[in-house]
């Protein structure tokens, strides 16, 4: 067992995982497993990533299943199942976790709640220039006020504000007053409350609205508050093209809203084994 379980999903970005295990070599906490929860990378990919394990001083699993389309939901649950820890961790495959990341999600976890962090936006031009050596080095929290300010100001990365880490308690409190909700990419839960609502809803096979945002209602209908936890757990999310929004998925969560059912049949524990 461990004390936390990092749930990552990914797809193909070999060289994104590259740089997260790099930044994640470097944590202030150490304690926790990695799970990959790989929605059917191609052959070339698994076989690097195999090696990459191989010789990694992290504990890492690899899941992986066929693929079938975006189906990020379906591998979360398995990542879920398979999880050694009573404490998850979700985040994407191409954001990059600050080095004290797992320590805020762990030290300020509670009973029945979601902790929920945010990210910087980084320009195409930064996300090109990391390497693992330079993440390793700490580069972007080291540099923050030569590279990324500058960078914000130029208005090529974005959400600069949320790079800055606070350890005054007091600023904490007033950073966090508010409630923003629930970034897939940044988010942690313990294990047991994940179960209570089936977890991840399968029938989301688009990226973007639902698979985050049907976990997190679905939660708070039972009674887990959501906690924000900016400016202290970040994550630097690298450049690419918008994802596009599904007509399908919006038609499914506006379902699931109305009907505002917890536990969906579509999640861990399928509605034909449930019924027998």
């Amino acid at each position: 067992m461990f004390p936390i379980s990092l749930i990552i999903s990914f797809y193909n970005k070999i060289d994104y995982l590259k740089l997260i295990l790099a930044a994640l070599e470097r944590q202030s906490f150490k304690d926790f497993e990695i799970i990959i929860a790989d929605d059917g990378s191609r052959d070339d990919v698994v076989a690097e990533i195999k090696a990459i394990i191989s010789d990694s001083p992290l504990s890492i699993q690899h899941l992986w299943h066929e693929d079938a389309g975006f189906r990020k939901t379906k591998i979360f649950n398995k990542a879920i199942r398979k999880s050694r820890s009573n404490y998850m961790v979700f985040m994407d495959g191409d954001c990059i976790p600050h080095f004290k990341f797992i320590e805020e999600h762990y030290k300020n976890r509670e009973p029945k709640v979601l902790l929920a962090g945010r990210r910087v936006y980084l320009s195409e031009k930064l996300s090109r220039s990391l390497s693992p050596v330079k993440i390793k080095n700490g580069y972007l929290e080291n540099q923050f006020l030569a590279v990324l300010i500058l960078d914000g100001f130029l208005g090529k990365s974005l959400h600069v504000i949320k790079g800055v880490y606070v350890k005054n308690e007091f600023l904490r409190k007033v950073l966090n007053r508010s409630m923003t909700g629930v970034l897939g990419s940044n988010f942690s839960v313990h294990k047991e409350d994940l179960l209570a609502v089936n977890g991840f809803d399968e029938r989301y096979q688009a990226p973007a609205v639902g698979e985050d945002s049907d976990i997190e209602v679905r939660l708070v209908w039972n009674n887990v508050k959501i906690k924000m936890i900016k400016n202290m757990a970040i994550q630097y999310h690298m450049h690419h093209a918008l994802l596009p929004r599904s007509t399908e998925n919006m038609e499914i969560f506006e379902m699931v809203k109305k009907e505002k059912e917890t536990f969906t049949p579509y999640g861990i524990v399928q509605q034909k084994n449930m019924n027998k």
